[in-house]
């Protein structure tokens, strides 16, 4: 769920220091909190439906940190769930993303967003949600592919957690942390029991 396009400012500095250095590890997917410091099963389809604002930072392996907002206006339709993404980032850039999530049941969906190659697997893990995809970034050095793991679960308090590592050929180049707080949730709640098998992406 983290952006992709501002990433290429943010990003692109360091890559040669990545590279580098003997000091940066390989890169790991987010790890999952404590099971007593979540709240309850993250249903996605329910969290992400009305209008949710968030606050995030990138932080790079530098340790420089670039903060942002996010807007998001989800639609649930009972098999896709539609993701508008608007960020705006310190610096006053503004970027617009839409996901596109169909449920392929049991927590289980495949996404497909602008800058994503492929599709993303996007899969229940305990009471998160783990989403792993890779984004093609416009670059001085040409383009570059580099792969997101996100992971998202909710709070005590109701809100919703985003982290994600961002890595190239192994090595974590930035981390992302974003905290959503649904504004308007959804008067709906759906039932994953009664969603369809879906096989098939919409059209992008």
């Amino acid at each position: 769920r983290a952006g992709g396009g501002n990433m290429n400012r943010i990003i692109i500095p360091v890559i040669c220091f990545a590279m580098a250095s003997f000091l940066v590890g390989c890169a790991t997917e987010p790890r999952l909190p404590e099971q007593s410091g979540m709240a309850k099963t993250l249903v996605l389809e329910q969290a992400l439906t009305g209008l949710i604002r968030g606050d995030g930072t990138v932080t790079d392996i530098t340790g420089d940190i670039t903060r942002f907002k996010v807007e998001i206006h989800g639609d649930w339709d009972g098999s896709i769930l539609t993701l508008i993404e608007d960020f705006k980032y310190e610096d006053g850039k503004k970027e617009r993303k839409t996901w596109k999530l169909a449920s392929l049941g049991n927590g289980r969906f495949q996404g497909i967003r602008e800058d994503v190659i492929g599709t993303a697997a996007v899969y229940q893990d305990g009471n998160a949600v783990r989403l792993d995809y890779q984004v093609t970034l416009d670059t001085s050095f040409g383009q570059l592919d580099c792969r997101f793991r996100d992971l998202l679960y909710l709070e005590p308090d109701g809100s919703v957690k985003n982290t994600a590592t961002v890595s190239k050929l192994g090595i974590r180049l930035a981390q992302v942390n974003i905290t959503m707080q649904p504004e308007t949730p959804s008067a709906t709640v759906y039932r994953r029991a009664s969603d369809p098998d879906t096989s098939a992406l919409p059209s992008p």
